[in-house]
């Protein structure tokens, strides 16, 4: 039979090399679950692994979308499970690689996904041009701890997408995410990798470096000619909205590095909590041989 195998955690951990080889030892491919990976030409500020660094393993839904078009957690859900079928019909395994964990648990569990009520809709975007998203923000942190946990407060879209549902459903959002014995693939093998705090806040602030020395702000400004500032979700990703910001003159380019650096540390403790509550999920730290600790659990 076969496999669906999940490599998650919190960004910078290196998910992308120990996919690519476990991926090689199993003769898998790969299936991406990072939201912003989706979007054509976003490659260096989403740690994106040029296709010569691969493996020759095959990679589905990178490089799928433009930066003006929004991808929603439903779209993603049935693709990636279409990828998985696919995968599987070749007799192959499928390794599914990535930090978004609401993508992951959208692939796995039988997520629920409640209706759109325009007036409502409307109601809440009316509220964040008067309040502002801060504003949103806490309203959901007081109805929804657990979602505030998991979406960027910078992310309007999703604060008012998370509040539509509140209000519709009588529920918090987190109430439509599934029981984990609703698993649609039961016999997933979920590894999530872990580094102390101190560890991976010394990986953040280099990658952020690397990442300017490779050409960031080139690349952003590539995007923003390409109609970045169009897309709702791809103009707020890590490093690229700083950028942005930069370029519309509200930071410097020195204070656009640190608040990368600030709001990527950030994202990782968001992950971090997210992932920690799922019991079925498998962590292996920096400090054990993580490709034969996988292997080994997988063969076991």
């Amino acid at each position: 039979m076969n496999r669906v195998i999940v490599i998650c955690g919190a960004t910078a951990t290196g998910k992308s090399d120990i996919a690519i080889e476990v991926a090689q030892e199993l003769g898998a491919e790969i299936i991406n679950a990072d939201s912003m990976q989706l979007y054509r030409g976003m490659d260096i500020g989403t740690a994106k692994l040029p296709e010569a660094e691969r493996g020759g393993i095959p990679h589905h839904l990178l490089d799928v979308l433009d930066v003006n078009q929004d991808s929603t957690v439903a779209w993603y859900q049935e693709h990636a499970r279409a990828a998985i079928t696919e995968i599987h019909s070749r007799g192959k395994d499928a390794v599914i690689v990535g930090g978004t964990g609401l993508y992951i648990k959208a692939i796995l569990d039988d997520l629920n996904f409640p209706d759109t009520d325009p007036a409502v809709r409307a109601k809440l975007e009316a509220e964040v041009e008067e309040f502002g998203s801060a504003a949103l923000f806490s309203r959901l942190e007081e109805l929804d701890p657990a979602a505030a946990l998991a979406i960027d407060r910078a992310n309007t879209r999703r604060i008012i997408r998370a509040l539509e549902v509140i209000e519709i459903t009588g529920q918090p959002f987190t109430a439509n995410l599934p029981r984990e014995d609703s698993s649609r693939y039961p016999d997933a093998l979920q590894f999530g990798l872990v580094m102390d705090r101190e560890h991976l806040r010394e990986r953040i602030d280099l990658r952020v470096d690397r990442m300017w020395d490779a050409g960031f702000v080139d690349e952003v400004d590539q995007l923003i000619s390409q109609g970045i500032r169009d897309g709702v979700t791809a103009q707020r990703a890590l490093g690229y909205a700083q950028i942005i910001a930069m370029r519309d003159g509200t930071m410097s380019e020195s204070e656009a590095k640190e608040d990368t650096k600030r709001a990527s540390r950030q994202y990782a403790r968001r992950q971090e909590t997210w992932f920690s509550r799922d019991a079925r999920i498998q962590w292996v730290a920096q400090h054990q041989p993580r490709l034969e600790t996988i292997l080994q659990k997988i063969n076991s």
